[in-house]
């Protein structure tokens, strides 16, 4: 069964992406970035490629909204409209339940990374590199290991264990637990309401 055959994930991608295309427009990076985040606690669970792929590419928009600098260059007029048209499509898609042209426009996102030139391409091409590292972290810190993350976001696990050292994930105790009044407290916050 694919993503887009179970109507809540289907559901869950359209918000995701409606939400990244206003986020876009409006150059809202924390939308953006909540978006991807969303994006990587459900692929975590499911080990979704398409999702895994989503996460990647809303996480790098985030990051090349955010540094103004790319819109200074002579192709970013075209290249920002390539991907919003590519985000648009994709939507359509979801909305079709076409898990072939939802993949296509995603792909196309890519391919417009690819075809820049020069410098801006360069940076570009980084950030998303960066960002698969990012999530492919965000991902192991989920539970999945090191090489199966690795292998999902098609980055090293050498890649990996450095940032996931670097950022101290790796260090998190899990066994660690709120205190039990703290607990009950919270608990009795809840169903006051």
């Amino acid at each position: 069964m694919n993503i887009l055959e179970k109507e809540e994930e289907r559901k869950n991608l359209l918000d995701i992406l409606k939400n990244s295309r206003k986020a876009l427009r409006t150059d809202d990076v924390l939308l953006l970035r909540d978006m991807s985040n969303r994006t990587v606690h459900s692929s975590s669970i499911s080990k979704d490629p398409d999702s895994i792929a989503l996460a990647v590419t809303i996480y790098a928009l985030a990051k090349i909204t955010e540094r103004k600098k790319y819109t200074q260059y002579r192709e970013w007029p075209s290249f920002f409209k390539r991907i919003s048209e590519d985000i648009d499509s994709a939507i359509i898609s979801i909305e079709k339940k076409d898990l072939v042209k939802f993949r296509e426009y995603m792909h196309n996102i890519r391919i417009a990374v690819d075809r820049l030139s020069g410098h801006l391409k360069i940076y570009i091409q980084d950030v998303f590199r960066k960002a698969s590292i990012n999530k492919a972290s965000r991902i192991y810190e989920h539970g999945i290991s090191m090489q199966e993350t690795a292998r999902l976001l098609d980055v090293t696990q050498w890649e990996l264990a450095e940032y996931v050292g670097a950022t101290g994930i790796a260090d998190v105790d899990l066994s660690l637990t709120m205190p039990i009044k703290d607990r009950l407290n919270l608990a009795k916050k809840l169903f006051e309401k």
